[in-house]
């Protein structure tokens, strides 16, 4: 089987590439590089692996790097919201144009994967789990270009779409802007760390994790088709508060406080339900307790100032 990931060099692509990689699939990676990243260098030893240098919105390219794909997996993205706000346009093009640029390209029989995510659900009601039958309704410039691009990829058909959690755990492309991956790095290095809206909610998930949901699709993709997943750890709908009170037992040291005046950018706050994914025998392998002793070992080796978006 090959597939062709768009944005293969990022923090997910390049767990997934590898994964893939060892099942013996056959993987072209077309990614711009725009962080200089050597994440994939452990892959071109695999005389199934094809890297090609270029952009996801470049329709001469994509179309001749579609002609004998079995399987399209677009990662490439302006993941975050602060990342999407400093520059709309680019947000806009990558997170949705490129992907609807890859439906009307792709033939009817190839199959897309696409990861969106959980942000989505924007604001949701205390104590109710959002399930993918929720109304979507983002808050933010990233979750409407993922909201977008997933009608566009659900509406063309053949397709599977993951609305992950948000992700954690170490990548051979670090990124340390990512909640979890923040905070831990905060207690390693700081010892503290001061939280705006502290009783908010998200819902987490590995980033190993991510990879096998997708080799878990591609697997079952056609009992699972045509409809979105969200992908999360059950036991992991926590606030802020929570997720620093798991990583203190980790680390003794840590304290962390609520800020009295100031406000966090990014406003979601929602628990989520992932009934749906793990009805089809989908079951991840990572903790949140695993992730944060992973992350401990990661800082011990990466300066934190050198693996993040923004």
């Amino acid at each position: 089987m090959r597939i062709l990931i768009t944005g293969g060099a990022g923090y997910l692509g390049s767990v997934l590439t590898k994964a893939l990689l060892d099942q013996g699939f056959s993987v072209t990676v077309v990614d711009n590089f725009f962080y200089n990243q050597s994440s994939l260098l452990d892959c071109c030893s695999y005389e199934a692996f094809e890297i090609v240098k270029g952009d996801c919105r470049d329709e001469f390219l994509i179309k001749k790097l579609l002609v004998d794909k079995d399987v399209i997996i677009p990662l490439a993205a302006m993941v975050g919201a602060p990342l999407c706000n400093r520059d709309k346009t680019a947000a806009v093009t990558i997170n949705y144009e490129a992907v609807r640029l890859l439906c009307r390209l792709a033939s009817a029989q190839q199959r897309i994967l696409l990861p969106v995510t959980n942000s989505g659900y924007g604001i949701g009601k205390k104590g109710v789990a959002c399930t993918e039958d929720s109304s979507l309704k983002p808050i933010s410039l990233y979750g409407e270009t993922k909201v977008k691009a997933e009608q566009a990829v659900l509406d063309r058909g053949n397709a599977i779409t993951f609305r992950l959690a948000t992700v954690f755990g170490v990548s051979p492309r670090m990124r340390i802007d990512l909640l979890v991956n923040d905070f831990v790095c905060r207690a390693v290095n700081d010892r503290a760390v001061v939280l705006f809206e502290g009783d908010f909610k998200r819902n987490y998930i590995h980033v190993k994790d991510v990879a096998k949901v997708f080799l878990h699709g591609m697997e079952h993709f056609e009992e699972m088709k045509n409809r979105p997943y969200n992908v999360g750890l059950e036991d992991a709908n926590l606030s802020k508060i929570e997720l620093c009170q798991l990583i203190q037992k980790k680390i003794p040291q840590f304290v962390y406080m609520e800020a009295p005046i100031g406000e966090d950018p990014d406003k979601r706050d929602y628990i989520v339900s992932n009934q749906r994914i793990l009805a089809t025998g989908f079951r991840p392998d990572w903790t949140l307790e695993m992730g944060i002793k992973e992350l401990i070992k990661c800082y011990s080796i990466v300066q934190k100032n050198n693996y993040a978006n923004v």
